[in-house]
């Protein structure tokens, strides 16, 4: 079995193995980023969760805070949110002139209705126009900071755009791109189309490409590279619940193909408790920590034999001693269940995509799109 061993280029930084945790809205804060790095040892890159360009300029709080690296994070990698080019410019210029980051990417792969209907994420490219003021006051503003983007394949099966957009990505000088095999339409739904990150790869081969899209396992992401050319690999829903997956995949990369990660439900509860405590102490607040937590414990415990009640108790705690007692009811020496690799998160799929007025009639045109476009909350 072949191994890719070409490392990743993102600029100045090398990233090997050519392995990047997807932004995800709520989840990829600094506690999850803390948790996946150190089961990768370090390695690979782990990129917050969506930050808002106005909110960042406007300096939210909240923004303030979701932008805040741990000290042992390098590279530090920020992905933000913009429908203004002019908005967008600021806060990359921002962020270069304060040292917030040392890698910016911009989010053109959100399919939800909040983001969409103001014309951002994954409906954004289909303006080409807007598309390429908006990377070019990015890579102005960022100086010597690589930026990158995400994006999806198009709007639905009848407005594809990737191809397109990357081509101005090019023109531009973005770093690299990766691309999610779905359209906004599938949201999560169906099956990524891997074909559309290889032509993606064809066409733009003056930059790295990374695929995204159905990699539940460490071997998923060498078949994508295999079968795509592409230069590395974007994981999302599969490490939820599961960040020991990074070194699963830093296994693979380097060649260990039989050392993967079966943790009993005794370790996958240490690392729960551990998480949780992450977040506490992120937030500041224990309980808050906890309720945040939450969200997590039915990914935690996918395939496990957990009974219902126990799962619901699990999903109300509100303190550390709550869930470390709860979890310490359960059999705590099952093995890791088969099965449990798979598929997680959300899967619904052919959604109608909520778009501002009008935003079909022409790919080029993108008067009405400004300020007042931009998200003033951060996170998705």
């Amino acid at each position: 079995m072949s191994t890719p061993t070409t490392p990743l280029r993102i600029g100045p930084h090398t990233v090997q193995p050519p392995v990047v945790l997807a932004p995800m809205a709520g989840i990829t804060n600094a506690p999850f980023r803390t948790l996946c790095r150190e089961f990768s040892g370090g390695k690979g890159l782990f990129v917050s969760e969506m930050i808002t360009t106005r909110a960042l300029v406007e300096r939210n709080e909240k923004t303030m805070q979701l932008i805040h690296f741990d000290a042992s994070e390098r590279p530090r990698s920020v992905q933000l949110y913009g429908v203004d080019p002019a908005t967008v410019g600021k806060a990359v210029r921002m962020i270069a002139e304060e040292d917030l980051a040392d890698h910016i990417d911009l989010n053109f792969g959100c399919p939800v209705p909040k983001v969409t209907r103001k014309g951002g994420g994954s409906a954004l490219p289909y303006k080409r126009h807007l598309l390429r003021a908006i990377l070019r006051e990015a890579v102005s503003g960022a100086g010597d900071l690589p930026v990158t983007m995400k994006m999806r394949k198009g709007i639905d099966d009848d407005h594809i755009t990737y191809l397109d957009a990357g081509r101005i990505a090019v023109e531009e000088g973005v770093t690299a791109i990766a691309l999610h095999g779905r359209t906004a339409a599938q949201h999560y739904g169906g099956t990524a189309d891997w074909d559309a990150i290889a032509r993606l790869k064809e066409h733009v081969p003056e930059i790295p490409v990374l695929g995204n899209g159905d990699i539940w396992s460490a071997e998923d992401a060498l078949r994508m590279v295999r079968e795509t050319g592409c230069d590395g690999v974007v994981v999302g829903r599969g490490c939820l619940g599961r960040p020991w997956l990074f070194s699963d995949l830093v296994a693979a990369f380097e060649g260990r193909h039989d050392d993967v990660a079966r943790p009993t439900l005794r370790e996958v509860a240490d690392v729960m408790v551990r998480h949780a405590t992450l977040l506490g102490e992120w937030i500041g607040d224990e309980s808050k920590g906890v309720v945040d937590f939450r969200k997590h414990v039915a990914w935690y415990l996918k395939g496990f034999a957990v009974g219902s009640e126990m799962r619901g108790r699990l999903a109300i705690t509100s303190s550390l001693e709550q869930l470390r007692a709860g979890l310490d009811e359960l059999d705590l020496d099952q093995p890791w269940p088969t099965g449990a690799d798979g598929p997680r998160g959300r899967t619904s799929g052919n959604n109608r995509v909520v778009l501002p007025d009008g935003w079909l009639k022409d790919p080029y045109d993108c008067a009405g799109v400004g300020e007042d476009a931009e998200l003033d909350t951060s996170g998705g």
